[in-house]
């Protein structure tokens, strides 16, 4: 289960309504801002879950309107929250447009208040524990070194009460003992097995995010039956061409690459102002019917199987 907090949704350029590209990923204990734009940590405020925790920011690629609110969010957390460190992972070329805005502008030689991690990213995982792998994945866009990002739960095996129960496996640490992988030795000396009690492997929810994107096709390898996959909609089809140009898709292309991989529900974030939201919402959905066109400050929670929940407040 993950929840999805958009912080800003708008292309290029904020608008009256929407912020520049940032969202953060939630997960147990892990908090992730994927991308920067400006104004993040005023939506951050304002989203109400707060700088807490949120020491790991991931980057889709170096473009200003998704790296600029670095520069704020870094001397605010820096200074602020009780933080060791501050993990910034992104490719080669953003990394260094990131170390010039940081280490040349905000500090100026200075030496920060905590460290300053910065970390390049490559293909393949990224970090991982007993519940969740972080992977990232490569991205076509203008420029080099574009990523998008997985965020997926390993493979669980449910506990079967009915068997427990039939078993007469007390309720307490050892039920835990057996979820862990650990057999139980009853009091009347009998052995209970993990396998006796949990249930085949079920896969987690899988929620990818892929920053802008040049050409939709490619990223199917990496997206497939996700749970939920966060995309870009800068264009709307009858002008596919120019999206081209600029090295974007459309809601049609976003849509179709949902539905052609078994994707539960599609996100499309990155919305120009040149178009009515309700009308990208329509070509979306003409392909993919469980689309939303998010805005800033929408939290969802995404599980596997079920519907998307969005949350208030």
């Amino acid at each position: 289960m993950f929840e999805l907090v958009f912080l800003g949704t708008s292309a290029s350029a904020p608008s009256i309504q929407r912020g520049l590209s940032a969202q953060v990923v939630i997960y147990k204990q892990y908090r992730f801002l994927v991308d920067a734009g400006e104004g993040t940590q005023r939506q951050i405020l304002k989203s109400g879950i707060g700088f807490r925790r949120l020491d790991k920011i991931l980057l889709t690629h170096g473009h200003l309107d998704h790296i600029l609110g670095l520069g704020g969010l870094i001397s605010t957390l820096a200074r602020w929250e009780a933080m060791d460190a501050i993990e910034i992972w992104g490719g080669r070329s953003t990394l260094n447009r990131v170390h010039d805005l940081i280490f040349g502008v905000v500090l100026r030689g200075a030496r920060a208040p905590v460290d300053i991690d910065l970390y390049e990213v490559k293909p393949g995982t990224l970090m991982e524990d007993d519940d969740l792998r972080v992977s990232a994945f490569p991205v076509e866009h203008r420029g080099a070194d574009n990523y998008g990002y997985t965020f997926e739960e390993k493979p669980r095996r449910p506990f079967l009460n009915d068997r427990a129960e039939a078993l007469g496996v007390p309720r307490g640490p050892e039920r835990r003992q057996l979820v862990e992988g650990k057999p139980v030795t009853l009091p009347d000396g009998r052995v209970v097995r993990p396998d006796d009690v949990l249930g085949p492997p079920m896969p987690g929810d899988k929620l990818c995010i892929t920053g802008d994107v040049g050409d939709a096709k490619k990223l199917a390898p990496y997206i497939a039956n996700a749970t939920a996959l966060v995309t870009e909609a800068t264009y709307m089809h009858h002008e596919v061409e120019l999206a081209r140009h600029y090295g974007h898709i459309t809601a049609r292309e976003a849509a179709e690459l949902a539905a052609e991989n078994g994707v539960q529900h599609l996100f499309l974030t990155h919305i120009s102002r040149r178009y009515r939201e309700r009308d990208i919402l329509e070509e979306a959905r003409a392909v993919f019917p469980n689309t939303t066109v998010v805005r800033d400050l929408d939290h969802f929670l995404i599980r596997s199987g079920q519907p998307v929940e969005k949350l208030e407040g």
